[in-house]
């Protein structure tokens, strides 16, 4: 089974990338499910009913959050509401939604999980023993993480920790797409981060000059989102829905104007 993840979207540029292209990088890649993590598909962080529903309209088969997940109001209902987009499980047991959730697709049972890093991010309770939990008691013929987490260090650490006990566990969150997609020894597909799908001439989505000016002249601006077209990236695994392991992946990005 082949499980296309797509990058943290970014603002309205990279929502309407993603939902322009999608089909077309599923049909490509011969894609079978669809995780996308939606967490900054609002300018201002955060995702909107509106730009939540754009998205799985487009063929997204779950949403994943992160550090932005409650910034639009309309976040708490919209994750009581859909059980296909979900918030890091690591959040305290009041908080409103869920950190995984499963989907039926083509037969096969699939879990997707998504977890937030504590190095350089929010207080949260242990996303490694919070994972470990919930993988060890739902049954499912897939497991997926998407693990929200600034530091490499603390995704490495996921990987190997998960490894054997998830199909896929790819990161997210740095806006960067690394080069160090595997397969673990015990079967887990990995990738420390799928990248970005937001403007392109950026900063991580930011406008260039707002971030050069931050650095060079030390003048506090707010950060504005860029004003350019959009990139997408993203990483494609295959499944071998019988045993749950991975059996192989490739990293890919879909530049401006670029055919597919």
């Amino acid at each position: 089974m082949k499980i296309l993840t797509i990058g943290d979207v970014v603002g309205d540029s990279g929502t309407a990338a993603v939902c322009e292209r999608l089909g077309e990088i599923k049909e490509k890649y011969a894609a079978d499910f669809c995780v996308v993590n939606g967490e900054n598909a609002c300018s201002a962080n955060g995702i909107s009913r509106r730009k939540a529903e754009m998205l799985l309209h487009a063929g997204a088969d779950v949403l994943t959050l992160g550090n932005h997940t409650f910034r639009q109001k309309d976040a708490p209902a919209l994750l009581q509401h859909n059980q296909n987009i979900i918030r890091p499980i690591n959040y305290p047991p009041e908080t409103v939604g869920r950190g995984f959730c499963t989907v039926e697709k083509n037969g096969v049972r699939i879990g997707v999980f998504n977890a937030l890093g504590r190095i350089y991010l929010e207080n949260v309770d242990c996303p490694f023993r919070a994972l470990n939990k919930a993988l060890s008691e739902m049954k499912a013929d897939i497991k997926i993480v998407d693990f929200h987490a600034e530091a490499t260090s603390e995704k490495r650490a996921m990987g190997f920790y998960l490894d054997g006990k998830a199909s896929v566990v790819f990161g997210t969150h740095t806006h960067v797409q690394t080069s160090d997609i595997q397969v673990l020894p015990r079967g887990t597909g990995y990738i420390t981060d799928i990248g970005m799908s937001g403007p392109h001439h950026s900063c991580l989505g930011v406008d260039k000059e707002i971030v050069i000016d931050r650095f060079v002249g030390c003048i506090p601006r707010r950060f504005e989102l860029a004003d350019s077209p959009a990139r997408i990236d993203g990483a494609v695994f295959t499944v071998d829905e019988t045993t749950g392991k991975c059996t192989g992946g490739e990293i890919f990005s879909v530049l401006p104007g670029e055919t597919i």
